[in-house]
């Protein structure tokens, strides 16, 4: 299993979208395709734009869709950045119209 801490490479305000998608094509996306789990720990993260979560996640959900979160694992989420993760995932599988979808669900309910 992979773990990234974001707060080593976001600070305390995860907003620059080109850092989350340098983390998503070379930790995330790899991690996913060797069939690894990855915890996405936001331990110390106060707060974050959804574009920051949106270019983190968004391609691993069109690629793979709703069922990576089963391979994703969010921890250390305060109530602000558990909000944005589920709107971004509503939203992925909203757009991308999959069929027989299911609520959105994240494995460990954001482990802290």
């Amino acid at each position: 299993m992979i773990k990234l801490k974001l707060i080593e490479h976001a600070t305390t305000f995860a907003e620059n979208k080109n850092i989350a998608r340098k983390l998503k094509t070379d930790i995330i996306m790899p991690a996913l395709k060797r069939n690894e789990e990855i915890t996405l720990d936001f331990t110390g993260v106060g707060s974050s734009t959804q574009s920051f979560i949106h270019a983190l996640i968004s391609d691993a959900l069109r690629k793979y869709g709703i069922d990576v979160l089963d391979k994703i694992n969010f921890k250390g989420c305060n109530k602000t950045i558990k909000t944005l993760i589920k709107i971004v995932s509503e939203y992925m599988q909203d757009a991308l119209e999959i069929e027989g979808s299911k609520e959105v669900r994240l494995k460990g309910e954001y482990k802290e």
